[in-house]
């Protein structure tokens, strides 16, 4: 049978997003006509402000009204509740229905590695998986590579060189 909690947060995704398309863009006021000020949003304070008294013409003023259901406040768009990972112990507690996981950004790449290796065994949605690739392999391959060509680069140079010094020599003995 189908759980009743997730079909209710399915209807309550997709209240939120029919909610987010009809909620305006709130900038702040006059950003549009002074460069010096940004658009991100400013309460308006003054006494005979527009938009603090929502005067037609004038863009809405941030209220309750415009928040969305309070079962999908937090959510990731998914419908995931998000948890931020450092290592794998944080793995542990993480119910895989319900949750997902963000690995975060301070994580280097061998922590991340076991960190995706596990959440691949408990099968966990992983986020942010788009800058990860598998382990040293490939990079070991990519620097082996990148060796030999150095030293057959390094060895063809040096050729033409040690035939120029026997040139050298051979003139040397022959004058003499």
């Amino acid at each position: 049978m189908t759980d009743p909690g997730a079909v209710a947060s399915e209807r309550a995704l997709k209240l939120k997003e029919r909610g987010k398309r009809k909620k305006p863009k709130f900038v702040r006021q006059e950003s549009w006509k002074y460069i010096r000020l940004k658009e991100n949003w400013r309460r308006p304070r003054g006494l005979d402000n527009r938009v603090r008294k929502r005067i037609k013409g004038w863009p809405p003023l941030v209220s309750s009204g415009y928040r969305g259901p309070k079962a999908t406040r937090g959510l990731h768009p998914s419908g995931y509740e998000e948890i931020l990972v450092y290592n794998t112990e944080y793995l542990k507690d993480i119910n895989p229905k319900t949750q997902a996981i963000r690995i975060a950004h301070t994580v280097g790449k061998r922590k991340r590695v076991k960190i995706l290796a596990e959440a691949r065994k408990k099968k966990m949605t992983v986020l942010n998986l788009k800058e990860t690739r598998e382990p040293a392999e490939k990079e070991k391959e990519l620097a082996e590579e990148t060796e030999e060509e150095k030293l057959e680069e390094k060895m063809e140079t040096e050729k033409p060189k040690q035939e120029e010094k026997v040139k050298k020599r051979r003139k040397r003995t022959k004058k003499q």
